[in-house]
């Protein structure tokens, strides 16, 4: 065994010595990540849905890795990316709520410029950053990705439901919701699905905004408000292979966030009533024409075997949207909720003639992408303090270095997962679901590998497991500093309590 394990480390060694030769000769690798919103577990073919095409990203999965247990940070949107960006848990860098989940129009902050991103650490070796896509951390000028390390950006600066034409404002319904006001609220809310089942683009003001750095300063404008969400994913697809173009000798990282599939659904005529999925599925398979338009993209410019390319999602199926919404596979529940269909995601790699292809079913978390991009890099990665390299996975399928998970929503420790043992130490369903909070006195333990759907309670058949989970809890709670969270600052502007 300890040969083996000697053979492996002189590879990611080798591996690593290539990789810094090509940094000093100029020709470090590039970056590309391409972030869906919303998207389910078993929304791709390659993971299991049977209607929906997605011969690109199948390919992907085919040639490259396809990763069984692949996580993202957080169950809902904002707190997701800041995770991916910073590798650094929502609660450390107080990109989290416990009374707003994400960030909504005319915030007073946004991402924190203590963080690091992953921007901004690529920068310091040299790669342009752009980011093509929904941003949700922040909508000021001062939050924009311009002013955390990416080169430029063409994109919305949060949802695509948001900034509702009916001038009925998010502040406007917290303060109807302190006030009582129920029966307003849910002859809104009615009024409001018609126009997801039935979207029209100027039901949403959301806007399109292109801003760029540039040595005297930033250039932020509005392109267009209300964004046309048809030809998003689009105008997104083209705007990245342009950067890619313009980079010249800078090696480049691009961040491709699509707005879709989060509803409203919006699809380009070309995808109207293509898939036998829906709308829904019409909305899937344009990703993945996107994400054939930049593969090819990269093989025109020479550069596909230089590139990492990463695709996942940032939580897991809006399950109150039924049919416009997506779904987990067989895995439990949906976006919101920390069981397996709410933040497990799928996961892909591809780095032509240098990952190994297969499906691996090791942990893995978006969290772990600052610091295995920064190893890939040849920077410093240090700031990524919740996240793993998982490069020896990638390059020699080494056994992950992540063996252990917390689910969080709301701030609030709801799970841990070690191995293939997950503790639920609080339940609760998603957002429209019904299933209210349950603090477990007797926490449930499920086994992933035998139990992916979580039915099965077996804790007390296994008490040394339980055991064994909670002194690893409260290992990783020693280790964490927690913030305030930053979502919830708007409220005292409305002279709310930011607790309970």
């Amino acid at each position: 065994m300890r040969i083996i394990v000697g053979l492996v480390s002189v590879l990611v060694i080798v591996m690593g010595a290539q990789v810094s030769a090509a940094s000093e000769s100029g020709e470090r690798p590039n970056i590309v990540i391409l972030f869906a919103d919303d998207l389910g577990y078993g929304d791709l073919g390659s993971y299991g849905h049977p209607y929906i095409r997605t011969p690109n990203l199948d390919r992907l999965a085919a040639e490259g890795q396809r990763w069984t247990d692949f996580y993202a940070a957080a169950p809902v949107c904002s707190p997701s990316r800041a995770a991916l960006l910073t590798g650094r848990y929502p609660l450390r860098t107080g990109e989290y709520g416990r009374r707003v989940r994400v960030y909504f129009p005319d915030e007073a902050g946004g991402l924190s410029h203590d963080e690091l991103t992953l921007a901004e650490m690529l920068e310091s070796a040299g790669y342009r950053s752009g980011i093509f896509g929904k941003w949700h951390l922040g909508d000021r000028p001062d939050a924009m990705p311009t002013r955390h390390g990416f080169a430029e950006w063409f994109g919305i600066p949060y949802s695509n439901d948001m900034d509702w034409e009916d001038g009925v404002d998010f502040d406007r319904i917290v303060t109807m919701r302190g006030a009582g006001q129920d029966e307003q609220l849910a002859a809104i809310s009615a009024r409001r699905r018609v126009l997801y089942a039935s979207p029209q683009p100027d039901a949403w003001q959301v806007p399109l905004v292109r801003s760029l750095r540039q040595s005297d300063g930033y250039l932020d404008e509005i392109s267009e408000r209300p964004a046309d969400q048809t030809t998003l994913t689009k105008r997104y697809t083209r705007e990245a292979i342009r950067f890619m173009r313009e980079s010249g000798e800078h090696p480049f990282f691009v961040y491709l966030p699509y707005t879709m599939p989060h509803t409203p659904l919006f699809r380009s005529p070309e995808f109207e009533d293509r898939s036998l999925g829906g709308r829904y599925g019409d909305v899937i398979e344009e990703i993945d024409w996107s994400v054939g338009e930049v593969v090819g993209a990269l093989k025109a410019l020479g550069v596909v075997d230089n590139t990492l390319v990463i695709f996942t999602s940032d939580n897991g199926p809006w399950l109150t949207m039924l049919t416009e919404g997506g779904r987990a596979g067989l895995l439990r529940m949906g976006k919101g909720t920390t069981f397996e269909g709410g933040m497990r995601v799928p996961g892909i790699f591809s780095w032509p003639g240098q990952i190994q292809a297969g499906t691996i079913s090791e942990i893995g978390s978006t969290l772990d992408l600052y610091r295995t991009i920064a190893a890939i890099a040849g920077t410093d990665g240090s700031r990524g303090v919740d996240g793993f390299d998982l490069s020896g996975v990638l390059f020699s399928k080494q056994p992950s270095p992540r063996n252990e998970l917390a689910y969080y929503r709301a701030g609030e420790l709801y799970a841990y997962r070690v191995g293939m043992w997950k503790l639920h130490l609080r339940t609760e369903g998603a957002y429209g679901e019904g299933q209210e909070l349950v603090i477990h006195e007797n926490p449930q333990l499920h086994h992933l590998g035998r139990d992916p759907s979580e039915r099965f309670d077996i804790a007390s058949q296994q008490p040394d497991v339980v055991r064994m989970i909670r002194q690893k809890i409260a290992a990783h709670q020693a280790g964490l500093t927690v913030l305030a969270p930053r979502m919830d600052e708007r409220l005292k502007r409305l002279n709310l309590p930011v607790e309970g």
